[in-house]
């Protein structure tokens, strides 16, 4: 098909044109574009000879013997200056390509192609630079034609790829490329030849003529067109960025690692408690660092046993203390309990143990980290870590000692661990081992102070004849949960009941050591059956000599230094000493309840007063004598007695509860009298209602609180008769006994409670004077109390063999669950307290026991 050609064609880049000489050798025939090449319009040319017309003077001999050489039927090139206007300068060089030819009439003629040797010359220069370009450059250079395939690839692209650059000439993407990308580079390549609108940096991933030689390309496409401006293909330009995102992303990742480890640092160690730390350091880990992970501690560490047995070799028990998983259903596997058994899931809280050969216990042996590959699983189950890729088991040191094994997980498709995440892992499991170890410390001895601290305090429901209680406790901070507040309720004989509450300044462990000496000390003078003030008293001088070290004196009475200068305590006492000083000054208030009066009698070292609640009254402050605190000494204790009715509410606190920097004193007491007034509701409620109303959340001290409500004996839980002093009272002693047991439905105490009655009262007729008195009690025990006049009190000895006496009150020891004597006003009082039957284990044969004295 013939057809002109397009405007832009190469021919109007060379600039060719012809014209063609007769048998003359002038010329015959003259193109337009000699026309307009030359620039000597058709006219001017026709007819003349053309080295008179083009060719300068000095060359026109030469001239003229090429034309006679041509016409003679011989070609002829070369290059010929030529100038438009005669006499001008030379306008220019053309290249003449002369051949011979013949006209109709067989005479020789020519026909010359002139082509403008600038031109020429310039797309020469263009080709030259346009293949060192597209061969000499660093990056891959492709052209694409309209239909898609490649006409033409550098040998950097050849290189990357393998084979020689010819190789591609006609490929499409789909030949060089994975199918995904060359799909995206198909689709980008239809679009900018469609659209002209260029792609700038399209990231690809391909296989470079390495074995598993993974690159990546960033390409730019832009279309190339003709001198009239139509499409002729795409040029591709790509440049291979394997080693740049190789470095950023190492760069990412030594951001991502230290944003971890600053985050580690700001979270990991704000708690004291184990289990949340461990949480504290999954969180940082998942899903940033890894996809699954897990630690262990060792269980003997945990239950505090300094080095469990096993530790060193690494297979010692250990508990799962946390785990987490960014992915869904799946657990990571603990080693096998058994060599060659498949592992199973650990849950939380389960103790479990790496055998000898594993590699977790290898960790845990060494102290270094450990990379164990995933493996391959027949079934695929999640539970056997079919999905997991790569484990670090990474050891939990602290203070060179392994506390646990922190475990990493990546599942598969995701980066396997390096050297760099080892590095990284085993920072963060340092940081977490840390601090997990001060919070086992911190919980051991958190521990032992709680330990401490609630074994001096009574039981959570302490029982008294005649009175229910409730208490509670609450520590100023949360953080130690001790202090020095107490309460104490403590059994006296005769059913008698002291209610105690103290407060040791200070706070902490030192507080609650403290408090836990002086509870002990009031305990034991308790049982001395004192006077409240006497008790006080006797406990002020114990606290003077806790409060002082070596030759140092109790603050609060004067003394003279080694010198003899009277300067209190010496110049010399260390801070230590100061401070121990300060911390065993305390307040205690002291009352004695007795079921059978209703009376109870108060002594106050410094204490704020009881608080006492009657049916349909307002509360009210008892005006109880306050005292010098514990500790100060110099001054007496006095004590008052206060008649309590049935159903009236008795409370005793520590200012923990009523004061605070939020508001003084006097309005915290009547915050608590509004509180307990109208306390109708059951006692345990009452004590909720008290706490709930009152501001318990300051945490600036520690707060106590011991509520009683007043019940009473029954009269008809009271025996008292007064026996003449004479020897026939021994037998109305044990008919009144045995009338009155009778009464009670305890036959099977009569025996054994007529014996030992018999006893006492003997011994109070031969050893005392005046009136005797006989007392039974009955509540959760029953005590038989026997009085006279007489001041000198009983001293249990061991009589001999030959004796004939000297072994009532071995009986009365032997047979009762407890005896003693105390003093009263009028003289003394023994007591023996034997326990209610119930039915299962007998009672002591009285004669056997007799016997058994013998």
């Amino acid at each position: 098909m013939w057809q002109s050609s397009r405007p832009g064609s190469i021919y109007d880049y060379i600039r060719v044109a012809s014209f063609s000489l007769g048998p003359d050798g002038r010329i015959e025939q003259w193109s337009e574009r000699a026309a307009q090449m030359l620039g000597i319009p058709a006219r001017y040319a026709l007819g003349k000879d053309p080295v008179e017309a083009f060719v300068p003077g000095e060359l026109r001999d030469t001239g003229r013997r090429k034309v006679s050489e041509i016409l003679d039927g011989r070609e002829w090139t070369g290059l010929v200056p030529y100038r438009r206007e005669e006499g001008g300068a030379t306008d220019g060089l053309a290249e003449i390509y002369v051949m011979p030819s013949r006209n109709e009439d067989g005479e020789r003629a020519a026909v010359c192609l002139v082509v403008d040797v600038r031109a020429l010359r310039g797309i020469e220069t263009d080709l030259a630079a346009s293949q060192a370009v597209f061969g000499q450059s660093p990056m891959g250079f492709t052209l694409f034609g309209t239909d898609l395939k490649l006409l033409r690839v550098n040998e950097r692209f050849a290189t990357v790829f393998g084979g020689p650059a010819s190789k591609y000439r006609g490929c499409g993407p789909h030949d060089f490329l994975p199918r995904n990308e060359a799909e995206r580079m198909t689709a980008a390549l239809r679009r900018v030849l469609d659209t002209g609108e260029p792609v700038a940096e399209m990231q690809l991933v391909g296989l470079g003529s390495a074995e598993g030689d993974r690159r990546r390309w960033s390409v730019s496409l832009y279309r190339l067109h003709g001198a009239s401006g139509r499409p002729i293909g795409v040029a591709a330009l790509a440049a291979d960025v394997t080693g740049r995102r190789r470095a950023e992303r190492e760069a990412a990742n030594a951001r991502r690692n230290l944003a971890l480890l600053n985050e580690a640092g700001a979270r990991i160690g704000n708690s004291l408690d184990l289990e949340t730390t461990a949480r504290t350091l999954l969180d940082v880990a998942v899903p940033q660092f890894c996809d699954l992970a897990s630690v262990d501690l060792y269980q003997g560490l945990l239950v505090g046993d300094e080095a469990p047995p096993g530790m060193s070799d690494g297979s010692a028990e250990l508990r799962r203390v946390a785990f987490a998983s960014a992915v869904s259903d799946v657990r990571l596997a603990t080693a096998p309990a058994v060599p060659g058994d498949a592992p199973g899931p650990v849950a939380v809280g389960a103790v479990h143990r790496y055998p000898f050969n594993s590699p977790c216990a290898s960790a845990l042996r060494t102290g270094h980290a450990q990379i164990i590959p995933g493996r391959e699983s027949d079934d695929g189950g999640p539970e056997f870590g079919a999905v997991v890729q790569s484990t670090l088991a990474v050891p939990m040191v602290a203070r060179d000692t392994v506390v646990g094994l922190v475990q990493f997980s990546r599942t598969k498709g995701s980066e396997p661990f390096g050297e760099r995440d080892t590095a990284l892992a085993v920072e963060l499991a340092a940081r977490a081992a840390v601090c997990i170890d001060n919070a086992r410390l911190y919980r051991r001895e958190h521990e032992r102070a709680l330990i401490l601290q609630r074994s001096l305090l009574p039981p959570g429901d302490p029982e008294a004849a005649g009175l229910d209680i409730a208490c509670r406790y609450l520590p100023g901070t949360t953080a130690t949960e001790v202090g020095g507040d107490w309460f104490d309720v403590i059994e006296l004989p005769g059913h008698r009941t002291a209610l105690v509450v103290g407060d040791v300044m200070g706070r902490g462990l030192r507080a609650a050591v403290a408090m836990g000496e002086l509870r002990t000390a009031v305990r034991t003078l308790a049982l001395l059956d004192l006077e409240p003030a006497e008790v006080l008293s006797a406990l002020d001088e114990i606290a003077r000599g806790l409060g002082g070290t070596g030759d140092d004196r109790p603050t609060g009475r004067s003394a003279r230094g080694r010198s003899g200068s009277p300067e209190g305590a010496e110049q010399g006492r260390s801070a230590r000493t100061a401070d121990l000083s300060e911390v065993y000054l305390a307040t205690c208030v002291y009352a004695v309840y007795d079921p059978i009066s209703r009376r109870c009698t108060f002594a106050n070292a410094g204490h704020l007063p009881p608080v006492l609640v009657e049916d349909g009254e307002d509360a009210l402050l008892l005006d109880v004598p306050p005292g010098m605190p514990l500790g100060v000494g110099g001054e007496p204790f006095e004590e008052i007695e206060v008649e309590l009715p049935d159903g009236a509410l008795l409370a005793l606190y520590t200012d923990g509860l009523v004061e605070s920097r939020d508001h003084p004193l006097d309005e915290g007491l009547q915050a608590f009298r509004r509180a307990l007034s109208g306390a109708d509701r059951p006692l345990e409620d009452a004590c909720d209602h008290v706490l709930s109303a009152m501001n318990t959340s300051h945490g600036e001290d520690d707060i106590a609180l011991l509520m009683a409500r007043v019940q009473g004996l029954p009269k008809d839980a009271v025996g008292d008769w007064s026996l003449a002093p004479e020897a026939r009272s021994v037998a109305r002693a044990r008919e009144l006994t045995r009338d009155q047991l009778t009464d009670w439905g305890l036959q099977g105490l009569v025996d054994t409670t007529e014996l030992l009655v018999s006893e006492l009262v003997t011994n109070a007729l031969r050893h005392g004077h005046g009136e005797i008195r006989l007392r039974l009690l009955l509540d959760r025990t029953l005590v038989c109390e026997v009085w006279d006049a007489d001041l000198a009190q009983p001293r249990r000895r061991r009589a001999r063999d030959t004796d004939e006496g000297g072994r009532g009150l071995q009986l009365v020891g032997l047979l009762s669950e407890g005896w003693g004597s105390r003093r009263t006003p009028r003289g003394k009082t023994v007591w023996f307290e034997l326990a209610l039957p119930d039915g299962e284990s007998p009672a002591m044969d009285p004669s056997e026991a007799l016997l058994s004295l013998f």
